[in-house]
């Protein structure tokens, strides 16, 4: 047994034979791998989402690759519940009894590679990647490039109206403000901290924070309260955290925040662990985000952001009117974080947008739109809803995520036809709501004489 074996070679290997009939794991179970899964670039498991046939049924959820069983446990990811989604271990060799054993106590199985290898030396030389057995990645390349662009439009479309439905519920439970609130929080906190983030902003409603923009205290003022209470509520204060306890001391800003802080009626908090600070790059860490929350809800406290929203959308003219919405998110800070990425973390040079074009343009797509066009049919204003999706697909393309990156490249599609916000959308839709779910006998990229609409 080789000791100096790269995972990334016993990766590649996996992705040539994930397609091969008669896999069985170490147990003797037979399995069948219905979706791969997609390269994860974050904490956790090497392929997320993925979907395989057991004799128990269909199972979702992430793949982990090692070279030898006993990485694991040499890894410590029994200890950690980022691998809890984790559904099979791959391995090259299988050199412990032990089970695969998560964080919460279940189990996963573990499937052996070498022995469908017929030299392991050779480490898969000449075998064929299993991508492109895909059946969409086979059906797509016969169509024209019309029909698929008409797919992805359909699937943004229901993307979109799906994002719409859950505002809509949304506000039949919660004031209008507090929804939108909740909403920018959430996109605030990408994917790694949405949750968090979400959980903050139920936990400290905006009416709370709305009442401590008005009266006659300066900006600053304002802006070191509001961000005083978002933080000590998040939990992430200096003294509220064992990695920036020693690093603030003689931080003026941090100090006046923990005094503000202090002196407030302020509810029960998060905890750090909560947060995910992981392989988070510096200018999207949660507390720049969340203090760009505080400058939004300074710049809209005289009439309330739901007001000048829907204004935005009203007033936006079609050709160009996305510059306006991304004006109204955008913010550009001064002061303390513009020159800090954390407390106790300095920018190397100063770093001034804590909200800014990209995911301005993110959250108009993935929030204010689709809130808007709930409001408007909530409040019978068929001008606003329509203003709306109108406005929508017209939207220029977003930066990629990593989501579109794979589906690009497992439909083999080039780049130039995914050339708007309403294209991205229908990707990712597709991908959540048929790759990941192992329906490809339901998706139109794989039976295209079912018609031009993905059905969900």
């Amino acid at each position: 047994m080789p000791n100096n074996l790269p995972e990334r070679v016993v990766v590649e290997i996996w992705e040539k034979l994930m397609d091969r009939a008669g896999l069985t794991t170490a147990g003797g179970e037979p399995i069948r791998i219905i979706y791969p899964g997609r390269k994860n670039d974050g904490r956790g498991a090497d392929f997320r989402d993925a979907v395989i046939a057991t004799s128990q049924g269909i199972i979702k959820g992430d793949i982990e690759v090692h070279v030898k069983s006993s990485d694991w446990q040499a890894h410590r990811h029994h200890q950690d519940p980022a691998y809890n989604r984790v559904i099979l271990h791959v391995v090259m060799w299988h050199n412990r009894q032990a089970a695969t054993k998560l964080h919460n106590g279940k189990t996963a199985p573990i499937l052996a590679l070498d022995k469908y290898l017929e030299s392991p030396s050779n480490y898969g030389a000449g075998l064929v990647p299993s991508p492109t057995s895909l059946p969409c990645r086979q059906t797509i390349n016969g169509l024209a490039s019309d029909t698929v662009a008409q797919l992805l439009d359909s699937a943004g479309e229901e993307r979109f109206r799906s994002k719409a439905a859950q505002f809509q519920a949304e506000l039949s439970q919660m004031e209008a403000s507090q929804c939108l609130y909740q909403g920018i929080m959430r996109a605030l906190g990408y994917v790694k901290n949405k949750l968090p983030m979400l959980k903050l902003a139920r936990r400290l409603p905006l009416q709370i924070l709305q009442s401590m923009a008005q009266g006659e205290a300066s900006d600053g003022e304002c802006l070191a309260r509001l961000q005083a209470l978002l933080l000590g509520t998040a939990g992430l204060l200096p003294s509220q955290r064992y990695d920036r306890h020693r690093e603030y001391q003689g931080d003026e800003r941090a100090d006046k925040l923990e005094g503000l802080w202090a002196s407030s009626n302020g509810t029960k908090v998060l905890s750090e662990d909560d947060w995910h600070l992981f392989k988070v790059r510096p200018n999207n860490f949660p507390l720049r985000r969340i203090a760009a929350m505080s400058y939004l809800i300074l710049r809209y406290r005289e009439r309330g952001v739901v007001e000048q929203v829907v204004d935005m959308i009203k007033e936006a003219p079609l050709r160009g009117g996305y510059l306006r919405l991304e004006r109204g998110l955008g913010v550009t800070a001064h002061g303390y974080w513009a020159s800090h990425f954390d407390f106790g973390l300095n920018c190397r040079t100063n770093n001034p947008s804590l909200l800014g074009k990209w995911r301005a343009a993110d959250i108009a797509v993935n929030v204010l739109l689709p809130f808007a066009f709930a409001w408007g049919k909530l409040n019978s204003q068929p001008g606003v809803k329509e203003k709306t999706f109108e406005l929508y697909r017209s939207y220029p393309r977003l930066a990629a995520n990593t989501v579109e990156r794979h589906m690009v490249k497992q439909l083999g599609l080039n780049s130039w036809l995914v050339n708007s916000a309403q294209r991205q959308q229908g990707l990712i839709h597709i991908y959540n709501t048929l790759c990941s779910q192992g329906r490809c006998n339901c998706c139109q990229l794989s039976q295209p004489e079912a018609g031009y609409h993905v059905q969900v």
